[in-house]
């Protein structure tokens, strides 16, 4: 049996084997150009509000007494509150929050019943602030086709100045965003004199240094890449769809066979099959992922409907019919291409249960705010004794109790404690009337915490005994109550 040759070294020019490939494929740099259209207009009126919102809201008045803050939204740490225009959220209300964390997912979840990632195209910060610097950068430097020249050429001091230009833009926005970030934790006109004047809290300017940081980098170098590698939500929304759910789709039932303008009007004239596409590749130019739409729904697709507008502006120059790709489902594709009539269920069981968990939650959190009372009380009881006997044979014992008053002016309570007679009350943090009420006096917005002593003149009583404290506000006449148990031997 003859000798098997022996294995050749791999020359530096000979192709690399499987094993030698790189595991993940360089990244691609990405120039969208710029297109106009329904959708990218609709993007724009997106942007413009968002952005509007986001830099000029914490600027907005909202007059709530001498006692309260101006700002209309505003989230005050120090004291534990967050304002919004007339609603008032103290810390003990945190389950509002959970309503609202709770109403954002099932809206997300119903837009992406409704078309796909709505949310991802249009209303994420991230595809906001990326649309305003890809604007700055055509502004300087010119749409796809110029970039792309420059960068490859050599660099000139014209180019150098432009670029230097367009990252000091966008440093500038960058800075802005974070310094509007901080604004909505403190009164935005005095923050903004205390940090132009650098008597701002150390705290403010690292917020705004990681802030302005973190929008330069993710908006001006990893774009895409936050879409495709860092969000979590693609993954998400992809177990969420389902076959009804609009997204951007290549109507290839239309589009094949592809062919140039030319090849394909010669077919059309011999009755051959002959698709739309004309091959040019504006999809995928405008495309601000770099995804090739006729390639059927990806990953990395945003769904911003940048695609469908590049594409209709081509049909309208060769003549041939809008809408090659639009809002589809593949579904309708094949229906088409097997002569069925078309499918769409934008209103289904799916969409139904979101709307009415929405309506339910927003419902729930409505009537709970507008029944919600401004006063509030907390007891807890000693833990350590649980109870004292005096030397008279009676029995103490000790509660903590806490009072919340939501209004804006100084209010009076009376508190009362029933289940237990024979008994005597003392307070200490307030004063006892002539009725045998401890009577509190508390702030405008404030808490007090008073120290309240019960003893029973009985000497034989049962080991635990429900009590009713009752807290009434003098002025309004609102009643708050809390149970607790006085403890015995």
């Amino acid at each position: 049996m003859a000798d098997a040759p022996l294995p050749q070294p791999i020359s530096p020019t000979s192709p690399a084997s499987a094993d030698d490939a790189p595991l993940f494929a360089p990244r691609k740099q990405i120039y969208p150009q710029a297109v106009k259209g329904r959708f990218r207009t609709i993007k724009w009126i997106v942007l413009a509000i968002t952005l509007g919102i986001y830099y000029f809201l914490p600027f907005i008045r909202w007059d709530r007494g001498p006692n309260a803050p101006s700002q209309a939204i505003l989230i005050d740490l120090a004291n534990g509150r967050f304002y919004f225009f007339f609603i008032e959220i103290w810390p003990q209300e945190v389950y509002y929050l959970t309503g609202l964390l709770v109403l954002a997912a099932l809206t997300l979840f119903l837009m992406n019943a409704v078309a796909g990632r709505l949310w991802c195209g249009y209303l994420c910060p991230q595809t906001v602030w990326t649309d305003l610097f890809y604007a700055v950068e055509r502004f300087i430097e010119g749409d796809r086709r110029e970039r792309m020249r420059k960068d490859k050429e050599k660099l000139t001091a014209k180019a150098l100045a432009q670029k230097t230009l367009k990252h000091f833009i966008w440093l500038m926005i960058a800075w802005w965003t974070g310094g509007a970030w901080v604004l909505y934790f403190s009164d935005a006109p005095t923050l903004v004199y205390e940090l132009a004047t650098f008597q701002a809290s150390f705290l403010a300017y690292v917020w705004i240094g990681i802030l302005t940081f973190t929008t330069y980098t993710l908006a001006g170098f990893m774009r895409e890449q936050v879409c495709t590698f860092m969000c979590p939500w693609p993954r998400i929304q992809a177990a969420l769809t389902d076959e009804y759910a609009l997204n951007v789709t290549y109507r290839y039932d239309r589009g094949e066979p592809r062919g140039s303008m030319k090849k394909n009007e010669v077919l059309r004239k011999q009755g051959l099959p002959a698709g739309d596409c004309i091959d040019c590749d504006q999809c995928v130019a405008v495309c601000p992922t770099g995804v090739d739409i006729r390639k059927g729904l990806q990953l990395d697709c945003i769904q911003c409907g940048l695609c469908i507008d590049a594409c209709n502006n081509v049909m309208a120059k060769i003549g041939r019919p809008s809408d090659l790709i639009a809002y589809d489902t593949d579904m309708n594709v094949k229906a088409r291409m097997d002569r069925q009539p078309e499918v769409r269920r934008i209103v289904r069981p799916r969409t139904l249960f979101y709307v009415g968990i929405i309506a339910v939650v927003g419902a729930i959190m409505i009537g709970s705010l507008a029944m919600r009372q401004s006063s509030y009380l907390s007891v807890m009881h000693d833990r350590n004794p649980l109870f004292v006997r005096l030397s008279d044979g009676s029995i103490r014992n000790g509660f903590t109790i806490r009072v919340a008053n939501k209004n804006l002016d100084e209010r009076r309570y009376a508190l009362t404690i029933n289940g237990l007679s024979h008994t005597k009350l003392d307070i200490v943090g307030g004063e006892i009337d002539q009725e045998g009420r401890a009577v509190l006096l508390v702030g405008p917005d404030q808490t007090l915490e008073a120290r309240v002593l019960i003893t029973s003149e009985a000497i034989v009583l049962p080991s635990s005994t429900d009590l009713h404290f009752t807290l009434t506000d003098l002025t309004s006449g609102d009643v708050a109550r809390m149970n607790d148990h006085f403890k015995a031997p």
